[in-house]
């Protein structure tokens, strides 16, 4: 049995969206087995408010979220990660800090819904979608059998997982 929850660490150029959904999303589909982080190359200073309006829709609390830089994750104080997910395209290609602890890595890209363009409600369904894809990747993740798949198993699955979309689970 594991001593201490798995550090799952949600990465995104700003930290303003998709990252601040990883977090929230695995702190509460991981019941307790795994605390979620997020952090960005380039931190916004502040959660994208569509965010934070899809997060309380969906009755997750949202205080204490924040944008913040990744180094705050790259000191020997900093919680020791197991997992890094990058989950957008850029900072998938940026050059991360060295994680302690060597933590397992995934590129899980989904598009970045504050890019998106219109009116109130097309920016909402940009960011329900997002929200729906990260859900259903997170709780495929949080399914698997993590003590039982050697390093290369689980490395195959992680990456497998970055390639679903929320589409697929309803099939």
């Amino acid at each position: 049995m594991r001593e201490r929850p798995y550090n799952v660490l949600f990465l995104c150029t700003g930290n303003s969206a998709r990252s601040i959904l990883g977090e929230s999303l695995i702190n509460r589909l991981g019941q307790g087995r795994f605390v979620g982080y997020s952090a960005g190359s380039h931190p916004a200073g502040a959660v994208n408010p569509l965010a934070l309006e899809i997060l309380r829709r969906n009755n997750y609390l949202t205080d204490g979220l924040r944008s913040k830089d990744w180094s705050e994750f790259a000191t020997p104080d900093a919680p020791q990660m197991d997992f890094v997910f990058t989950v957008c395209d850029r900072a998938a290609t940026e050059v991360c800090p060295v994680w302690p602890g060597q933590p397992m890595t995934a590129h899980w890209g989904v598009p970045d819904p504050a890019a998106v363009e219109g009116d109130e409600v097309t920016r909402m369904m940009a960011f329900r979608q997002v929200f729906r894809e990260l859900q259903n990747r997170i709780q495929i993740f949080v399914s698997l059998p993590l003590g039982s798949l050697d390093r290369l198993k689980l490395q195959r699955q992680l990456d497998e997982i970055g390639r679903s979309r929320a589409d697929e689970s309803a099939a």
